[in-house]
């Protein structure tokens, strides 16, 4: 039986290790048209910058992988690659793959000594390649350089007292004593440059790049001392070559300094990842007189309105009054939060599934049953809207 056509939205992150945004949207979809196939749908998958966001925004850009050799963060050679769209111009690159430290074993780090000249190379490749957008991912670093490294890459010049070039790495910062913006690539004054950023920690201080994120990437108490002067040090050389107060920026010591260094060395824009990714997905415009709008994620949980996609999502829907109803794969909290978040209806894979083992091998099937369940409920309710 066909009821009223009704428009369902279907925005999901992925279930990681599980279920990708884009089979959500189809286990979704399959159970809906099981009950209903006059009901149209819009399938746009999400993410929020963290991994597996390559496979998002190649859903939207429709690129393909470019790879080539560049500097790991300790100048060795490694294979890297990014995303880049022929008919747009558009490139998708994550510092990750050339300066992150997925790239090394944990004894390995070591973020005083690390560059990121690496990712400077990746996106030397898109600017000559041609690309008019380059989105840029900075998670996973394993650096904190500050950017440095990456503008060297650019043609960016870092000089000491003795007017010698410094090599570009955390432990150096101090002794750079002039930014020589002479030779930097020509085509970084057009490229518009847009930077996946979820923190909001200053360059430097109790809360910036190395008091709050060194540790993690082998720095010691005495190490991150040491690159915390560094960042200070060499802010008041950002300052005096950029005309711009760096400790005022939301974001700076994004990736040990590379969101400073790519505002101020790319100009780009740093944006929240699910705010990037809606943007891709010209999100805001599609969702336009849904009824409702199908989320989901591994985990609802309190973590969720810290700049996650369910967040993203309760956001557009919120300024167009859309309902919105969340399948995940487990939920951690009250009916009140749920409610508080303007969450209208919630299910979770777990509470079908035999064990967490199954509910990970079979949550294709189980968001596929919660779907079907959600649209019976729909299509017999009296509240269904009407077009």
């Amino acid at each position: 039986m066909n009821y009223t056509l009704m428009k369902v939205v279907i925005a999901p992150d992925k279930f990681k290790n599980s279920l990708t945004g884009e089979d959500f949207c189809n286990a979704v979809e399959a159970g809906f048209l099981a009950k209903n196939s006059g009901v149209e749908i819009l399938k746009l998958p999400l993410a929020d910058g963290g991994d597996g966001t390559i496979d998002v925004v190649n859903y939207y850009l429709k690129g393909s992988k470019v790879k080539l050799v560049v500097n790991n963060p300790f100048f060795e050679a490694v294979e890297a690659s990014y995303l880049y769209a022929e008919n747009t111009k558009t490139a998708f690159i994550e510092m990750a793959e050339a300066s992150g430290v997925k790239l090394l074993k944990p004894k390995q780090f070591d973020c005083k000594n690390a560059s990121t000249f690496g990712t400077g190379e990746l996106i030397e490749d898109a600017l000559n390649k041609g690309a008019k957008h380059i989105i840029l991912g900075i998670g996973g670093s394993a650096t904190n350089d500050c950017g440095v490294g990456m503008a060297t890459a650019l043609g960016y010049r870092f000089f000491n007292d003795n007017n010698q070039e410094v090599e570009p790495i955390g432990a150096n910062l101090s002794e750079i004593k002039k930014i020589c913006v002479l030779k930097a690539h020509p085509r970084l004054q057009t490229v518009k440059f847009s930077v996946a950023c979820d923190v909001t920690n200053p360059l430097y201080g109790k809360n910036g790049a190395a008091y709050v994120y060194a540790a993690q990437k082998g720095a010691t108490k005495q190490d991150i001392k040491m690159l915390d002067k560094g960042l200070q040090d060499f802010a008041k050389h950002l300052e005096a070559t950029f005309k711009i107060n760096v400790q005022s920026i939301e974001g700076a010591g994004a990736a040990g300094g590379m969101g400073i260094a790519s505002k101020l060395f790319l100009k780009g824009e740093l944006i929240p990842g699910i705010e990037l990714i809606k943007n891709l997905a010209d999100f805001n415009t599609k969702i336009a007189k849904a009824d409702w709008i199908i989320t989901g994620e591994g985990k609802l949980d309190t973590q969720t309105m810290s700049g996650k996609t369910i967040q993203g999502v309760l956001t557009s829907a919120k300024a167009k009054n859309i309902k919105v109803a969340a399948f995940c794969g487990a939920v951690d909290l009250s009916k009140n939060d749920i409610n508080t978040m303007g969450i209208t209806y919630v299910d979770a894979v777990i509470a079908k599934a035999k064990s967490l083992e199954d509910a990970m091998q079979n949550s294709y099937n189980y968001v596929r049953e919660i779907a079907e369940t959600f649209a019976l409920s729909l299509f017999s309710s009296k509240t269904t809207r009407l077009k």
